[in-house]
């Protein structure tokens, strides 16, 4: 492809981008398509010669959109935003042109110095220490995900724990390290406990709040101490700011002293509600995490209006982690590496290679500025508080968990004929039932969790695309199909 011939076909994906953010409302939220319906449209074999790039164009109409669920769309509710930008796309353009591989300073400085940038900026714009900033004894990396980013944060609290690399799994004196995590914490975690060699058994489960779901802080003491004194050595605790669930909070103060007595390293994950900081009204969310957090994560990508890949892992001190994971083999020796006077992000990471990402987080933050990255997280906050109230007003409904950010849980009440509640497990067929309907509707998109004993809708707020119309017309289903199914006898 010619410079010329890239410069016209790009003008047409540019604007087909623009058609399609402006007309995504035109589209069924979830995708209906069945499996191997894509794969079964597409060519068996890939083609022998080369086809013009309007082909791509159209088999991306005729096969690809149909089979996209839409995650843009201002009635997508499900899991946790999962936002984009114009700036965002622009950055990752630029990105995708330069062509940078950034895995050491020397291989492209701007990348790296950039990126320095960008992560102390946001450092600053959600309050956090000071000792996560590049120039101190800490900072600030881009990695591809928060599950990324926690395996990097264990890896360092395990190399910690154990005064250099843990030995491996099985050997005679490699001793017992051990993880505490909760009911509600990231399953990520669990992931990353296995890739890093502990044993199922080596992942603690620390109790939960009934009411708050929060992490207790007084069972994890006693873990800690019972495993202590079981020659295990705790390696890590996660804590959580706005759990995956139901955006549950972790006393991470708490938590943090119980780390403190018993010097273990601790990693807060605010991978979806870290970035509500934003707004210095809530920076409350990060009360411990100063003094306390030895990392922390949070994704611009979920709620910050910056396209995925980009989570932003932060440490208190980078030793740890780059002694945990720097390896240099000689095509990699360079003379500013070997100065010491730069960062390699190569050692703060799982892969080698890195992406250019810090483009896209540069542009979102230069665009809209400090006030509107908060106006945008406001306007969801007021959004879910709006649903809150009309799901509390309405005896069908309940709010079930408190709702500190974008997301509402809500329980679906039903009775029987007579007016008697029914029971749980009937009770959680209907509302299975009801989240099937909404969801096969194409209208709106919801998912859901488990609180105790009860399946729940989870409504989550904060596609820049939603607008306040779009919440009440998904309420308004979301009754209507509710007494469909209450109508047919549940």
């Amino acid at each position: 492809m010619t410079p010329e011939e890239f410069r016209r076909y790009g003008k047409q994906v540019v604007d087909r981008i623009a058609d399609y953010l402006h007309s995504i409302e035109s589209y069924p939220v979830r995708s209906p398509a069945r499996p191997g319906e894509v794969r079964a449209a597409l060519p068996e074999h890939p083609p022998e010669e080369g086809e013009p790039f309007e082909n791509v164009l159209a088999d991306l109409d005729r096969v690809v959109l149909p089979g996209l669920t839409h995650w843009q769309h201002p009635s997508f509710f499900a899991y946790f935003p999962a936002n984009t930008s114009g700036p965002a796309i622009l950055g990752d353009l630029l990105s995708s042109g330069l062509g940078v591989q950034g895995m050491v300073w020397a291989t492209s400085p701007a990348c790296t110095e950039l990126e320095t940038v960008v992560v102390d900026w946001l450092a600053e714009l959600l309050g956090l220490p000071a000792s996560f900033r590049t120039d101190a004894a800490g900072g600030g990396v881009i990695e591809d995900s928060a599950s990324s980013a926690s395996l990097v944060a264990l890896l360092a609290a395990l190399h910690r724990a154990g005064d250099g690399p843990p030995r491996a799994p099985g050997a005679a004196d490699a001793g017992r390290y051990t993880l505490y995590v909760s009911s509600q914490t990231h399953s990520s975690l669990e992931k990353a406990a296995r890739i890093a060699g502990l044993a199922p058994d080596d992942v603690r489960f620390v109790d939960v709040d009934p009411a708050t779901l929060a992490m207790d802080p007084a069972h994890l003491d006693a873990l800690l101490t019972a495993d202590v004194a079981a020659g295990a050595r705790p390696a890590m605790v996660c804590a959580t700011i706005g759990t995956t669930s139901t955006t549950a909070i972790d006393p991470v103060r708490r938590i943090g002293e119980v780390c403190w007595a018993h010097g273990v390293w601790l990693h807060v994950d605010a991978a979806y509600a870290g970035v509500a900081a934003v707004c210095p009204e809530l920076r409350g969310i990060n009360d411990g995490v100063a003094g306390y957090a030895d990392s922390y994560v949070t994704d611009p990508h979920k709620w910050l209006l910056t396209n995925f890949d980009c989570s932003v892992l932060w440490t208190a001190d980078r030793t740890p982690m780059i002694e945990a994971l720097s390896i240099l083999p000689e095509y990699l020796r360079n003379a500013a590496t070997s100065s010491g006077e730069v960062i390699d992000y190569r050692d703060w990471q799982i892969p080698l290679g890195r992406r250019f990402r810090a483009l896209k987080l540069w542009s979102v933050i230069r665009w809209y500025g400090a006030e509107g990255l908060r106006a945008h997280i406001r306007r969801g906050i007021g959004l879910a508080d709006e649903l809150a109230a009309l799901v509390a007003a309405d005896p069908r409904f309940e709010v079930v968990t408190p709702h500190p950010f974008g997301l509402v849980c809500i329980r679906p009440v039903w009775s029987d004929e007579a007016g008697r509640p029914l029971p749980a497990g009937r009770a959680n067929e209907a509302t299975t039932a009801l989240l099937e309907r909404l969801n096969d509707s194409g209208e709106l998109y919801l998912s859901h969790t488990r609180v105790g004993e009860d399946v729940v809708l989870r409504m989550a707020i904060g596609a820049p695309a939603t607008e306040r119309v779009h919440v009440l017309a998904a309420w308004d289903r979301v009754t209507a199909e509710y007494d469909r199914i209450a109508a047919e006898g549940v």
